[in-house]
């Protein structure tokens, strides 16, 4: 009996480990050098998610859900014949954070693509830091843990925006990473008249941690350095609903546009009420050209998203 029940104990053991290891095994080894396990995306991509839940920033009045503005991810995708990987990300840094998370980065020589704001006004003042590398796996996941150590990024537990599950899409680059494919029971009570949305817009988006995500991906697939940036690599337009109200909801995310479409889209955002906050280049080597235009207001939900499918219909994007 004994053995029998010291059997069944080994065999739980293999059981749990294996279950906690159910990836391939580059994304084992990623989930291992962060200290946290990532989702596996459409386009081979693994990302992980790192929203800043233990940041209080408000904006005109409205206090930012991590899944609405301050979602840090890494994606990272297979690079090269070899056991190499290739990352993008997006950290989301306090001021007096930039300085030490870029001095262990780029003595690693993880490369930074940009630094800069996404909205204006927000208390505490956040910024956003692109960064791109390759290496092994392993490795290079270490070398990042070790850069965000320099912050206070938490890494641990379930996060605002819960655990997504296995091939779930994302946002392209705001909000905390990938939306469950499914509404967790308190984003059933959302606020917001969904529908409505969906029908301005023209797409179906995704509810995540109190935000409702809505990604449109460009008619082409953008590159950087030769290699396809997916959708969860940050290569979609990105919008973010957050409730607040009787009917309102406080909007943000960034339009992906080549440079033919910039002022087109401004003038509309512009017409329809919404503040255009930044414009800027996430990549340094990407083909096309592309420029990822920040956005932000609060007001009619379905009125908001007049305005954006407006902006929308000035950009290249695929077919819904």
């Amino acid at each position: 009996m004994r053995r029998s029940l010291a059997s069944l104990a080994v065999l739980g053991t293999i059981v749990l480990a294996s279950a906690a290891s159910a990836g391939e095994p580059w994304q084992d080894a990623i989930a291992t050098g962060l200290g946290k396990p990532g989702t596996p995306m459409p386009g081979g991509v693994y990302r992980v998610g790192l929203p800043r839940t233990d940041l209080n920033v408000t904006l005109d009045g409205v206090r930012l859900k991590p899944s609405f503005a301050l979602g840090s991810w890494l994606a990272f995708v297979q690079h090269g014949a070899g056991n190499e990987v290739m990352v993008m990300g997006d950290l989301v840094l306090t001021e007096d954070e930039v300085s030490p998370v870029m001095k262990r980065l780029v003595e690693h020589g993880v490369e930074i693509t940009a630094v800069h704001n996404h909205l204006l006004r927000a208390s505490p003042s956040t910024l956003y830091m692109h960064v791109s590398g390759h290496g092994e796996p392993g490795k290079l996941a270490t070398v990042l843990a070790g850069a965000l150590g320099a912050s206070r990024t938490p890494f641990g537990g379930e996060t605002a925006g819960g655990t997504p599950p296995s091939g779930s899409t994302g946002p392209a680059s705001a909000g905390e990473g990938p939306v469950p494919a499914k509404a967790t029971v308190p984003d059933q009570a959302l606020d917001l008249d969904t529908a409505a949305i969906d029908a301005a817009i023209g797409r179906k988006g995704k509810v995540n941690g109190g935000v409702y995500a809505v990604s449109v991906p460009r008619s082409e697939t953008p590159k950087d350095h030769g290699m396809v940036v997916p959708e969860a690599m940050g290569s979609a337009v990105a919008i973010n609903f957050q409730p607040t109200g009787g009917g309102k909801a406080a909007i943000t995310g960034d339009f992906v546009l080549t440079a033919d479409e910039v002022n087109p889209v401004i003038r509309a955002l512009r017409a329809n009420g919404i503040e255009v906050t930044a414009l800027h280049n996430h990549m340094l080597d990407d083909e096309p050209r592309l420029f990822f235009m920040h956005f932000w207001a609060n007001d009619d939900a379905a009125k908001l998203a007049k305005g954006l499918r407006d902006a929308l219909d000035r950009v290249k994007v695929a077919k819904g």
